[in-house]
């Protein structure tokens, strides 16, 4: 297929790939994201560490920490980075939980969950400036309620908490 870069932003491309399928010429429009990585994150008590974030265009949301890879960045280390940057939090280790794709049909993002170890509180919580992020706490049967529910309804947190809860910590 025939790539054509159509947008180059902060975070994401855009592209329109051409090619044949089956005989048939077809157009694919693709959101390129260098991937991501969240982060489940029990505290010393045991309850997960969440983060209340503005999610533009869909108001406040809760959900656990993540963000985007950075440049030479793997998914662990920025694991490890979100956490801390977001909450204040610091692991000592992060064991893989679940990678998925967020959107299948038309975007290579990844994102790859972690569940953090021996999390306490190093310091305060760093959000980049274009993020307004406050930090709670809750049970992990609460959280799955919130899943369950649908309070909670953002796709990484709904992933992990379920792949945890269901034995699936590699």
């Amino acid at each position: 297929m025939r790539r054509r870069r159509v947008y180059e932003g902060r975070v994401l491309g855009l592209s329109v790939y051409e090619g044949m399928l089956g005989g048939r010429r077809v157009l694919r429009e693709v959101v390129e994201h260098p991937g991501a990585a969240a982060v489940l994150a029990p505290d010393e008590r045991g309850r997960v560490i969440l983060v209340r974030q503005r999610r533009f265009p869909h108001g406040h949301a809760l959900e656990i920490p993540a963000g985007t890879l950075e440049p030479g960045e793997g998914p662990e280390e920025c694991a490890f980075r979100e956490l801390e940057e977001e909450t204040g939090y610091r692991a000592r280790r992060m064991s893989p939980l679940v990678s998925f794709y967020p959107s299948i049909g038309y975007s290579t993002e990844v994102i790859h969950c972690f569940v953090a170890s021996g999390a306490r509180r190093a310091a305060d919580p760093r959000p980049d400036d274009d993020e307004e992020i406050s930090v709670m706490k809750v049970p992990m049967r609460s959280l799955l309620a919130m899943v369950s529910d649908g309070r909670i309804r953002d796709s990484k947190t709904i992933c992990a908490a379920l792949a945890y809860a269901a034995g699936r910590q590699l």
